[in-house]
């Protein structure tokens, strides 16, 4: 029996998108929103298109992904890496272009924790030498 519902997750800092494909027109739902309201706009969302155009399987899929944490930028980019992978669930061909690419990669930049007698991760009290 052939699968109609293929699950992965995506991260990105402390974003988590998990994602949800099924056969059908193209169709993206975010937190039961389409990305322009979740999103407010066109910000960032021709991101979401990279993976189909990759794999050519542009509008073959429905998208369906609750974001949980982070920015915007931060889960605009965690729901790419989670479209991504369960595309390769889809097809396990397709992981040589997605790879290619650079959209099995996960990120692994995190904010960088502050630091005790400092002002922040890197800057420093202003110093006075008298």
């Amino acid at each position: 029996m052939a699968q109609d519902r293929f699950y992965a997750t995506g991260k990105r800092k402390s974003a988590i998108a998990k994602v949800w494909l099924t056969p059908g027109t193209g169709k993206v739902i975010v937190n039961k929103m389409t990305p322009e309201d979740y999103f407010g706009g066109t910000f960032k969302i021709h991101k979401l298109d990279k993976p189909f155009k990759v794999t050519d399987t542009f509008e073959n899929f429905d998208v369906m992904a609750t974001l949980l944490g982070g920015g915007k930028s931060a889960q605009v980019d965690a729901l790419t890496h989670g479209i991504s992978r369960a595309l390769l669930e889809v097809n396990i061909d397709n992981r040589a272009t997605l790879k290619k690419s650079g959209l099995l990669t996960r990120d692994p930049r995190m904010k960088e924790r502050k630091k005790y007698g400092q002002k922040g991760a890197r800057a420093k009290f202003q110093f006075s030498k008298r």
